[in-house]
């Protein structure tokens, strides 16, 4: 109930007599009688029973149960306001704690490490499974009726996307958490020790630089001469009345921090790469082209076509060097590129490991193929018989053809002719009609061999080119991220030294500290130490020569 309010309607300044209430509940309306004294004849007031019409005037104040309508809107708007902050620091602390919470869980080591290992085994996994493939190549792999180690099945694979591992949902989840553990732990526990080391922090006690991990105590000694010995040393030097403050490598305390970017750079750039990419491969027969955007899929929703995808490639030439042995040593295309109005912008020979890179694209010489053989049969042709892939286990290629020949008999529906294989571009064997074995012939031989009455000649073997396709936007982050990276793991190898001391009369006492060598750091703060004896005696020479001189 809010407490009544007075309004008094006439002279509020003067005093009001107000019955006493023998409730606290107030009436909805309550009248009082004020006096208003008149004034007599010496200017003072005058309470006198006036006649009636003079004297004394009476005027009523009236009490309200509740204020009136501006005045109680404005309360509660007040309180209202005063709720509404109320909230709003209550959700304010709310999310500092949760904030807080967070970053403490994400900075856990323990966590950082397991996400790591969690990454290491999927990037495992990816190189172990065949990336990329149809599904029923993952159904004959991992059939459910024979799982491999007992459970895993194409199902395992499938569902989460692990047939293409590097974008699936899971590793770039993992990517994502590994990097924000990175940005926690920079935050809450690298920024602070360098706020830390970047202070000039003098100690003002002699047994609190004792309890440092090293310390020593120079007689007849300066903190002016240990400075000069440490400035050469390399270290930054701050001196302030008989305190000084020394360090060095203060760039091992950033490291870190570089350490983390550049990590960040690199699952980044990896995120990018499977987020905005194309590929594409084909097989393509010497002396044709193909157009490089009909080839071209795109691997992440954020893949843009860049302008070059209306850029046309023709395979000049395609060959292979082979070893002493027959077996194929290296292959080769020659590739010519064309704009829109058919200018040739660029041409190269490519070989595996040596890729062409135009704009955005880059081609990779990835594999290689029997296109068609041509033949002249009795002088006549060329005919270009197509060479089809034959299946062969291992990982040696087999191919074949079939030239038919004129059966003499027509009554006989089977079709007979001569047989063609070959395991790569160099030699072709030959059968009969009958599947019987006739010789061999290199293509480059120009040698005719008769089979069945006809006079045969291999004159070329046209092979075709495998080429793997890609645009990586991510590549150069990642390209980045591993030369920070290796840079800043360098860097962060350079330990932080600090150093105190505090003039104590005529003695020096010196403490100081490394957060790594520090057993090379005791041997150098000994080395530099017992410089200060002889710097002090130099100093007494030159005082004792210019005296003497004096």
């Amino acid at each position: 109930m809010p407490s009544p309010a007075c309004y008094l309607l006439l002279n509020p300044s003067r005093t009001c007599h107000r019955p006493l209430l023998p409730s606290p509940r107030l009436p909805a309306r309550l009248r009082v009688s004020c006096d208003v004294p008149r004034q007599g004849s010496d200017g003072g007031p005058k309470r006198g029973v006036m006649p009636t019409g003079a004297g004394k005037a009476k005027k009523q104040v009236v009490f309200f149960d509740a204020a009136p309508p501006v005045a109680q809107r404005g309360g509660e708007e007040e309180g209202k306001a005063e709720v509404q902050t109320k909230v709003d620091g209550a959700a304010v602390r709310f999310l500092r704690r949760a904030t807080k919470r967070t970053l403490s869980v994400l900075s856990n080591l323990p966590l950082a490490i397991a996400e790591m290992s969690a990454i290491a085994g999927l990037m495992a996994m990816g190189t172990v499974i065949d990336q990329g493939e149809v599904p029923s190549h993952y159904f004959e792999q991992f059939p459910e009726d024979n799982p491999v180690f007992g459970f895993i099945t194409w199902r395992w694979i499938l569902t989460p996307g692990f047939d293409h591992m590097f974008s699936s949902p899971v590793f770039l989840g993992l990517l994502a958490l590994l990097a924000a553990s990175l940005m926690a732990c920079t935050f809450t526990t690298q920024l602070p020790m360098v706020k830390v080391a970047k202070r000039w922090s003098f100690m003002s006690s002699g047994g609190s630089i004792k309890k440092q991990a090293f310390s020593e105590s120079l007689p007849r000694a300066s903190i002016q001469d240990l400075g000069v010995i440490l400035m050469g040393a390399g270290y930054e030097v701050f001196t302030k009345g008989p305190s000084l403050y020394a360090f060095k490598g203060l760039a091992g305390r950033y490291a870190p921090i570089g350490v983390h970017v550049a990590m960040i750079f690199v699952m980044a750039g990896a995120t990018l790469s499977a987020t905005g990419s194309f590929k594409g491969s084909v097989d393509v027969p010497q002396g044709l082209n193909f157009v490089i955007g009909d080839i071209m899929k795109p691997k992440g929703i954020f893949s843009v076509a860049p302008d070059v995808f209306n850029t046309e490639v023709h395979v000049n030439r395609f060959y292979m060097e082979y070893y002493d042995s027959g077996e194929v040593s290296q292959f080769y295309s020659d590739l010519s590129l064309f704009d829109l109005d058919g200018k040739e912008v660029m041409r190269k020979t490519i070989k595996v490991n040596d890729p062409l890179r135009y704009g955005a694209i880059t081609i990779y010489q990835t594999d290689w193929g029997f296109s068609a053989l041509q033949v002249k049969k009795n002088g006549e042709g060329p005919f270009n018989l197509a060479m089809a892939s034959l299946k062969q286990s291992g990982n040696k290629k087999l191919y074949g053809t079939f030239l038919p020949l004129e059966d003499p008999d027509p009554s006989k529906s089977s079709v007979k002719g001569i047989s063609m294989l070959a395991r790569d571009l160099q030699s072709i064997v030959l059968y009969d009609q009958d599947g019987k074995f006739v010789g061999v012939r290199r293509p480059s031989s120009r040698l005719p061999i008769e089979i069945n009455g006809n006079e045969i000649l291999i004159e070329d073997a046209i092979g075709s080119t495998g080429l793997d396709l890609k645009t990586d936007p991510g590549i150069p982050v990642v390209y980045a991220g591993f030369g920070a990276l290796m840079l800043t793991t360098c860097i962060s190898y350079l330990s932080h030294a600090q150093l105190w001391a505090l003039q104590d009369g005529t003695t020096v006492v010196v403490g100081g500290k490394s957060n790594r060598a520090k057993i090379e750091f005791s041997d150098e703060m000994n080395r530099l130490l017992n410089k200060v004896p002889e710097l002090i005696s130099v100093n007494e020479k030159t005082v004792d020569n210019k005296s003497s001189t004096a």
